[in-house]
């Protein structure tokens, strides 16, 4: 088996929020279900403060935590203090569930400093461009291309219109 690739799995709006007091500011139960379809069976990489919003180990995922506090503990998951040994624990784990993939999930500075360690970017553009205080980085069209846009119209349960977008890296090739 190789290396476990690893994907971003983000919702964020137009303007590149992806939350406001530990909150994403608007429910969007569509983007629910796709989450759950990307991470399961999957390590996934979060930073406490991600982990606390969500409150506990999501089932049938492995959760590595990075915190830079050396006392925080969270049952069920596994917790560490850089976002090398984030990656080195989540592959380990990646192999023992035989997944190919280590998801990264956020917040906004563990997505700022692991963008360079992204295959692929599955992203849930909300559209709306809400206040917020944790933001997605800005992706560089010369390191990253659009692969797919799929529009869905708001659903019964899901507060704005949203598009599902898929980024993958440049091939160096392509880059001059």
């Amino acid at each position: 088996m190789n290396e476990p690739s690893v994907i971003f799995v983000v919702a964020m709006a137009e303007n590149r929020v992806i939350g406001k007091d530990n909150v994403m500011p608007w429910h969007v139960r569509s983007d629910l279900k796709r989450f759950k379809a990307l991470t399961w069976g999957k390590p996934m990489i979060m930073g406490r403060k991600t982990f606390q919003s969500i409150g506990k180990p999501l089932p049938g995922r492995e959760s590595v935590v990075v915190t830079q506090d050396p006392n925080f503990h969270a049952e069920g998951a596994h917790v560490v203090h850089s976002t090398e040994a984030a990656l080195e624990r989540a592959r380990q784990l990646a192999v023992e569930l035989r997944s190919d993939e280590v998801a990264v999930i956020g917040g906004g500075e563990i997505f700022r400093q692991m963008l360079n360690e992204a295959h692929r970017i599955h992203v849930t553009e909300i559209h709306a461009k809400p206040q917020g205080d944790a933001f997605f980085p800005e992706l560089d069209p010369g390191q990253w291309v659009e692969e797919s846009r799929t529009k869905h119209q708001a659903g019964e349960k899901d507060d704005h219109a949203f598009s599902y977008v898929e980024y993958v890296p440049r091939a160096s090739s392509d880059v001059t």
